[in-house]
């Protein structure tokens, strides 16, 4: 039943996700995307905040024994934020959105040295699959690399260290105590970056980012909540879902078009990211 649960907030988060990504490729393409991320954690902050002073349990909250685990979460997270909400303004959401599937195998990859599981010659193999595929879709030697179509690369790379971390700590404190953390951490470190930028927002944009902050605290406890009911190999196979949802607003609202090696690289990083939670799952081992 947990397991059922589980895949239900996942499936909740990749949707919420999808959708909110749309939203912040259009301010992030009119507004610093430090003021964007800034405003998504303060409303995260102040929704925690509010949640454990009428629980009565604000002390307990800061009364955790993994404080580092949780600064370290949060100030994955929030860089991850910024990374893809600039690829998204940069180079679009379908481009993105392909390199960004790679952080499961970025989770399988980084598994033994962080939470001490076992990673066997198959799935290290089929890392190497997937790790083709998105040499495929950046196409070297062909296209030119730049600095922007390797950001969501880079960015899938914290948001698989963001949930490895988010399963460690959940062993040890709830899904409340790791969200709280989580917003108050990334409204600190946002706040010096963002607010020496600030620019006011069109009252259209204010509605726009208003939406956004409770998709983010929606999204971002989802996610939180799946790990805590399951665990990852039941519901990782899920988070894939964005990738198809991702490209028809892509193409319909930003004109983005869905190139061959784009389509050819995701099915390989996919398929190679299914693999790996095929065998962790019905193994447990390499």
């Amino acid at each position: 039943m947990s397991t059922n649960r589980g895949i239900a907030m996942i499936v909740a988060t990749t949707v919420i996700f999808a959708l909110q990504d749309g939203i912040t490729r259009h301010l992030t393409t009119h507004y610093p995307v430090q003021q964007v991320v800034m405003f998504r954690f303060w409303f995260i902050a102040a929704l925690v905040v509010a949640m454990a002073l009428r629980q009565g349990r604000l002390r307990a909250m800061f009364a955790t024994r993994h404080k580092p685990l949780h600064i370290g979460r949060g100030l994955l997270l929030v860089t991850q934020i910024s990374m893809a909400g600039l690829a998204f303004a940069k180079i679009g959401l379908i481009e993105s959105h392909a390199l960004l599937t790679a952080y499961p195998l970025w989770v399988a990859a980084l598994s033994g040295p962080i939470l001490g599981e076992k990673v066997g010659w198959r799935r290290w193999a089929a890392i190497g699959v997937g790790f083709a595929g998105i040499l495929v879709m950046l196409r070297p030697g062909v296209s030119i690399l730049s600095f922007w179509s390797v950001m969501p690369l880079g960015a899938s790379m914290l948001f698989a260290l963001y949930a490895l971390l988010t399963r460690r700590v959940a062993r040890h404190d709830s899904a409340e105590v790791s969200f709280f953390w989580t917003g108050l951490v990334g409204a600190v470190a946002m706040s010096f970056l963002g607010l020496p930028l600030f620019q006011n927002f069109t009252l259209q944009d204010w509605g726009f980012m208003g939406l956004l902050c409770l998709m983010s605290a929606a999204g971002h406890w989802c996610l939180i909540r799946a790990y805590d009911l399951a665990q990852a190999a039941a519901v990782q196979p899920f988070a894939y879902l964005p990738l198809a949802r991702i490209a028809l607003p892509g193409a319909a609202f930003y004109g983005e078009t869905l190139r061959g090696a784009v389509v050819l690289g995701s099915g390989l990083v996919v398929a190679a990211g299914l693999f790996t939670l095929w065998r962790q799952r019905v193994t447990g081992r390499g």
